[in-house]
């Protein structure tokens, strides 16, 4: 079973363990995210200690197909964001 933590449920996460309010943990978890967006745009890489590593990787294009029409299609070359977690994390 696949469990999803959205930005709101993380909100108010903090909000009740921490104690900030509500417009505090929305804005810290929308920046957290943005800093990590950003810093991948500018470095390709960020890596959060004892929790993982973001990178983006290039993809080639390639032909992809449509399984219900079989019909063929060039999917175009990409950039998508790796995650690989830390040996602490693995092991918890």
């Amino acid at each position: 079973m696949r469990i999803n933590l959205t930005k709101k449920e993380l909100t108010n996460i903090i909000y009740m363990q921490v104690g900030f309010s509500k417009m505090i943990s929305e804005h810290l978890v929308n920046e957290f995210f943005s800093l990590i967006t950003l810093n991948l745009k500018k470095e390709n890489i960020v890596k959060l200690s004892n929790f993982g590593t973001f990178s983006i990787r290039s993809k080639k294009s390639r032909i992809g197909r449509n399984p219900k029409t079989k019909e063929n299609k060039i999917i175009s070359e990409r950039n998508v964001v790796l995650f690989k977690p830390s040996k602490e994390f693995k092991e918890f």
